[in-house]
């Protein structure tokens, strides 16, 4: 490991002034901002929910910045290059229906409820057992998570400025620590707003020069495939018919049911990390037009994301590795995006490009600490260590958690170099503990059936099959034949597999326990069940003022995208 980072350790740009004057005023700014908001945390609700008092549209940019960190600029520009265009279904089929199922059907029942957690909604519906595995679940993937936000802010610094990369690890961790300990869920919520103005304006260029540099769109294409014959990076759905047509090795079937299903909609509507977001929302009805507000930005994300890796494939001279195989002079999948930085970018653009990824990054972290924060405080620690602390004690207790959340992912940051890529742990990280998770949640919101022993073993079952998957691969690579259904398949398409089963696995397993296990009554049912709950009707409204009408239009630009890139 220690190697891998002498090597490419050469900084390839230099700094200006103002490039300088630019981090230093961000640095400023977000720790201002955490000073500001302290005076707005002293409660609970302030500190891990932002006071519940957000608009629609706040909620919604937060929601899809917190979506959109460095482990997103970095690993899916790396996973184009690696991967092509199919890297775009994790924005599109991976995303868009999932956002609007949230939107419309799961949002008033996590509203409802008041819920401050996923796992606490677990509780409400299926009891303590459910909750205290997946809180516990929760609480280390998010550790896992922020670490890689960390690893990808040290390869931007050892990439662009040469910086030590353990330095560049314990300044952004510092900064990002500093200003969640003081504005909680406040200080995460405006900066992912202010992230996502400065990934636009920063990143945008990229794409634009690189395009005027490849000869537009066709002149991309035809340097790719001089690049690397034989392969389609180009083609959305085209040549997914087949195992071996495609750089994924994955099936149209592993991408709409592994991706599009089981992946997609566990994490849009399970992780806690989006849906704590729109839990900020200030009333129902702007909860339920948040995400949907949120699909809009989500599916123009490719054009600032997925292009470079693209543009990377047509016009840098040298050919990338994977993480794990980086020698001498060599550069990885991860390091795409600050490659084509430093390729377009002069003094002042590159202050404001290297800007907007130290957003990204520290927004990213951010948002995962301050998940981790409320799932251990509320999840962990007032229910099974200090059940009768003051208000004031827990928020004590929040800020503490945030600190000791920011030293353990400076460990975790380093796992990242096991894997080829930033995303293909990412993937493995989902399929682990969310893609059950959606089964468990689903059934619990769809089936008033569903029994607190059935939550409880079906997300047992599907979180420890999944890892028992991982690890029969792991112990024998040529056992990927039997997750991912080909000799060709390569580590995505595996982890879509797996997340696939191991949602078969927990459905399978809850419906089984819950048919033979007594369930709740239905009264207790209430504001947690379709069938059992009644809900606010928009009928009074105007069709163009309901959040219906906004997300059939999402869902019609949705399937425009899927046609006009096929």
């Amino acid at each position: 490991m220690q190697e891998n980072l002498q090597a490419a350790s050469q900084k390839i740009v230099s700094l200006s002034p103002v490039d300088m004057a630019i981090i230093a005023i961000y640095f400023a700014t977000v720790i201002g901002i955490g000073f500001y908001l302290k005076r707005y945390t002293s409660k609970g609700e302030g500190f891990f929910l932002a006071g519940r008092e957000m608009s629609a549209w706040v909620a919604g940019l937060a929601f899809i910045s917190a979506n959109l960190g460095a482990l997103e600029l970095m690993g899916w520009a790396g996973a184009a290059y690696q991967y092509g265009i199919l890297a775009a279904h994790w924005y599109w089929i991976g995303a868009i229906p999932a956002i609007l199922f949230l939107g419309i059907v799961m949002m008033p029942f996590y509203y409802i409820s008041k819920t401050h957690s996923v796992p606490g909604f677990l509780k409400l519906r299926y009891g303590e057992a459910a909750r205290g595995f997946n809180a516990i679940a929760f609480a280390f993937m998010f550790l896992l998570m922020s670490g890689i936000n960390m690893y990808a802010m040290a390869l931007v610094m050892k990439v662009v400025l040469g910086w030590n990369i353990h330095f560049s690890i314990w300044v952004a961790a510092i900064t990002v620590g500093v200003y969640v300990t003081l504005g909680g869920l406040y200080s995460a919520v405006f900066n992912e707003v202010m992230q996502f103005f400065l990934i636009w304006f920063g990143v945008l260029l990229i794409p634009i020069f690189g395009l005027i540099d490849a000869g537009g769109w066709s002149g991309m294409v035809a340097r790719i495939q001089q690049n690397f014959p034989g392969g389609d990076y180009t083609h959305l759905w085209q040549s997914t018919g087949s195992f071996g047509d495609n750089p994924m090795g994955i099936h149209w079937t592993g991408i709409v049911l592994g991706l599009g299903w089981v992946v997609s909609f566990g994490y849009w509507t399970t992780d806690f990390l989006v849906v704590q977001r729109v839990l900020t929302a200030k009333d129902l009805r702007a909860a339920k037009l948040a995400p949907i507000i949120g699909s809009y930005f989500k599916m123009a994300v490719p054009f600032v994301v997925i292009l470079p890796g693209l543009l990377a494939l047509a016009v840098l001279p040298m050919n990338l590795v994977p993480e794990s195989a980086v020698g001498p002079g060599q550069h990885s999948y991860n390091e795409v995006l600050p490659l084509m930085l430093a390729r377009y970018f002069g003094p002042g653009l590159l202050g404001l490009g290297i800007t907007a990824l130290m957003a990204g990054f520290m927004s990213g972290m951010a948002g995962e600490i301050s998940a981790f924060t409320t799932v251990f405080t509320y999840d962990i620690y007032r229910s099974y260590i200090n059940k009768k602390g003051s208000d004031s004690h827990y928020v004590t207790m929040g800020r503490i958690c945030t600190m000791l959340g920011v030293l353990i992912s400076i460990g975790t940051a380093y796992l990242v170099m096991e894997f080829k890529s930033i995303m293909d742990y990412v993937q493995a990280l989902f399929s682990f503990f969310v893609a059950p998770l959606f089964g468990t949640v689903l059934l619990g919101m769809l089936w008033k059936r569903a029994t607190p022993a059935g939550g409880f073993w079906g997300l047992l079952a599907g979180t420890l099959s999944s890892i028992g998957m991982w690890a029969l691969v792991k112990a024998n690579p040529k056992n990927i034949a039997l997750i991912a259904l080909s000799d060709n398949a390569k580590d995505m398409a595996e982890n879509m597999y797996r997340a696939l089963w191991s949602w078969i696995v927990c459905v399978v397993v809850t419906v089984v326990v819950s048919l033979f296990t007594r369930p709740k009554p239905v009264e207790e049912l209430v504001g947690l069940v379709y069938g059992c709950t009644k809900l606010p009707s928009e009928g009074h409204l105007p069709l163009w003022k309901r959040p219906i009408f906004y997300a059939a239009i999402s869902a019609g630009l949705f399937v425009i995208l899927q046609v006009v890139f096929w």
